[in-house]
């Protein structure tokens, strides 16, 4: 399985950074199988930080299989109440369940997240904010929450990526 994690600077070695901002599955290393997402997170994040390039560092992990066997997995196959109740939490930081060396699920980007706070607002019910989600195309994402889950990545090599490109 390739993954794929965009930035303004090139990862070789992951590290859990602690962040300042409150993320979908919480504090960890955030990936994705998706190309095109990593390069358009890398424009932004190189635009957030001025950087002139971003970067998408690629990885591998071998058996996934294994990998799930071995952790304590949580996967989101879709965007349902088990989803929404549990990115709510994160990104409200009130999140204090159990805790997982890896979240695979969807991602709930800045389009998505307007349809959050009109749920959060109480503008939308939770079968409304569910049915809205599942219209969207939503892009995954796998968060490495701990130094075990960070083992199993296997560093591929990267790319670069322009403002305009």
């Amino acid at each position: 399985m390739e993954l794929y994690h965009g930035c303004n600077v090139i990862v070789e070695k992951p590290i859990l950074v602690p962040q300042q901002r409150t993320l979908d599955f919480g504090q960890g290393f955030y990936t994705t199988m998706n190309k095109e997402q990593a390069i358009e997170f890398a424009k932004k994040v190189g635009a957030r930080r001025e950087s002139e390039k971003g970067y998408v560092s690629i990885y591998e992990i071998i058996d996934y299989k294994q990998l799930k066997n071995d952790l304590a997995v949580l996967e989101f196959l879709s965007p349902d109440y088990d989803w929404l109740d549990f990115v709510f939490e994160n990104r409200n930081g009130t999140y204090d369940g159990k805790a997982y060396d890896i979240i695979f699920g969807p991602v709930a980007d800045d389009v998505i997240y307007r349809t959050f706070i009109a749920y959060e607002d109480g503008i939308l019910t939770k079968d409304e904010t569910i049915a809205r989600l599942k219209v969207k195309k939503l892009f995954n994402q796998i968060t490495f929450c701990t130094e075990t889950a960070l083992s199993y990545l296997k560093y591929a090599g990267n790319f670069e990526v322009s403002e305009g490109a």
